[in-house]
């Protein structure tokens, strides 16, 4: 799929065609014939939607009607009204479709572009009868949609997200995550370095290896470096949760909370396309990322409760859930990212069902200990994609929450604050400005909903690139 915008594109010569209007009234302005004109006044007299359509014998037209507001809210509707009409729009047999903007703001004519191109994903790889139709190219015209060569690059980072984490687990192996990360950056100026087994060993990470014991795969972890010329600066670097299947260890999952654990290595897919995003847009500023892999299972010699391990920076955990893994991982790669020296660090996480009972499926938690003006960086950012990220607190007597009378502290919390002692954990490891964001329940949907579809959602892809983008400005 292609996007191109072109101003001086003629509508006429497409047989699918989309007027972006404000309201149908503007019809006047598309260059109807008189009989589809006759056909849009009758069905307008019902209009009650946010678009109507009319068929000719070699043409279809729709119209969509938008306010020119650039709400949040608002834009995220619209998203779902582009849902919508490339729905309608998709029965035809067509190649191609043409987008014309007659007299909208572009931010709302973006969101709707958003929305329209991102319902075209579809996972088919092991069923042609789950192959959704789409068209190969979307041409837009008329007046401003937005940085469409943008938007083209934006989508190629999420379906990358997407696919990665939509793959079953029997396939997306650490091993295969590692080879897709090389395969999915290989047109880029980016650095990709994947370290093996020996290599984790040598830099004792103790979390990566206790998680990795139960499994017969062996771990990796990847780093990625985006680093453009004569850029000096300290690195913002991406940490992403890579347990490609998470069955619970030793603390095993019921069978309906285990079903969908492949997505447990969303973040780490999530921060691998915002890392395809900023190298294909040449994004000025020094990022680098982290990925730690493996599998959770009850196998091998698998890290029993009761277990004490030693961290990547020398601290001890003592093990009371097995299930409580993804921080154990991220924790190693928290600590070996202090050798990077960054201005800020960033991770990414399906961590705890805390968060998602707690703000619901269509946004996440963050913490942090990064300066305000960068927290509200992150919010306008979210608000932007509507992934809306909810702050959470970070206060000292949270710590009690993973005290333990054996080690350092234990992996676990408790039955309350889930989200928090999960985020306290983690917050030993850092020694730097630092923001972790929950996105368990937001990653990953059993049902189909709009334009983020049904399975891997991509969630966090585009916040995360538009937060880079605006430390940037």
């Amino acid at each position: 799929m292609e996007i191109v915008f072109d101003s001086a594109a003629s509508a006429e010569k497409y047989q699918t065609r989309i007027f972006l209007v404000n309201s149908l009234e503007d019809a006047s302005k598309c260059g109807l014939t008189d009989f589809e004109q006759q056909l849009l006044t009758a069905k307008s007299t019902k209009f009650s939607s946010g678009f109507l359509w009319v068929e000719a014998v070699e043409r279809v037209s729709y119209f969509v009607v938008l306010k020119n507001d650039c709400d949040a809210e608002y834009c995220e509707t619209v998203r779902k009204l582009g849902c919508d009409v490339f729905n309608a729009a998709k029965s035809s047999q067509e190649k191609e479709v043409v987008i014309k903007n007659v007299n909208c703001s572009s931010c709302v004519v973006y969101s709707f572009l958003e929305g329209f191109t991102l319902s075209q994903y579809s996972f088919g790889k092991y069923s042609e009868k789950l192959q959704k139709k789409s068209f190969e190219k979307i041409v837009c015209c008329g007046q401003e949609c937005g940085d469409v060569a943008e938007l083209n690059n934006i989508l190629a980072g999420v379906f990358a997200t997407k696919n990665l984490i939509n793959e079953p687990n029997n396939i997306c192996t650490a091993e295969y995550f590692a080879e897709q990360a090389v395969d999915v950056l290989k047109n880029t100026d980016v650095q990709v370095f994947v370290r093996d087994k020996k290599w984790i060993e040598n830099e004792k990470m103790g979390g990566l290896l206790a998680v990795n014991r139960g499994s017969v795969l062996p771990p990796r972890f990847v780093h990625i470096v985006w680093k453009p010329a004569n850029s000096n600066e300290k690195p913002i670097v991406l940490v992403g949760k890579g347990i490609v299947f998470d069955a619970g260890g030793l603390s095993l999952k019921p069978n309906q909370y285990m079903e969908t654990m492949k997505s447990d290595m969303s973040g780490a897919a999530t921060v691998l396309g915002t890392m395809k995003i900023v190298a294909t847009q040449k994004l000025p500023i020094h990022v680098e990322a982290l990925i730690p892999l493996t599998d959770n299972r009850p196998g091998e010699n698998a890290m029993a409760l009761g277990d004490i391990i030693t961290m990547h920076n020398g601290k001890t955990v003592e093990i009371l859930n097995a299930d409580a893994e993804g921080r154990l991982i991220l924790a190693d790669a928290l600590s070996y990212a202090a050798s990077l020296n960054p201005q800020l660090t960033i991770d990414v996480a399906t961590l705890t069902g805390a968060a998602n009972q707690a703000v619901g499926e269509h946004a996440a938690v963050y913490f942090s200990t990064a300066s305000e003006q960068e927290n509200q960086k992150l919010e306008k950012s979210g608000f932007q994609t509507w992934e809306p990220l909810v702050k959470f607190p970070l206060w000292a007597y949270y710590d009690e929450l993973i005290s333990s009378n054996m080690a350092d502290m234990k992996n676990t919390g408790g039955q309350y604050g889930g989200a928090i002692s999960a985020a306290k954990f983690l917050q030993q490891y850092v020694s730097y400005p630092w923001i972790h964001l929950d996105i368990a329940g937001s990653a990953y949907f059993k049902t189909k909903w709009s334009y983020k579809g049904v399975g891997a959602t991509g969630f966090g892809v585009r916040t995360l690139y538009q937060f880079l983008k605006m430390l940037n400005a």
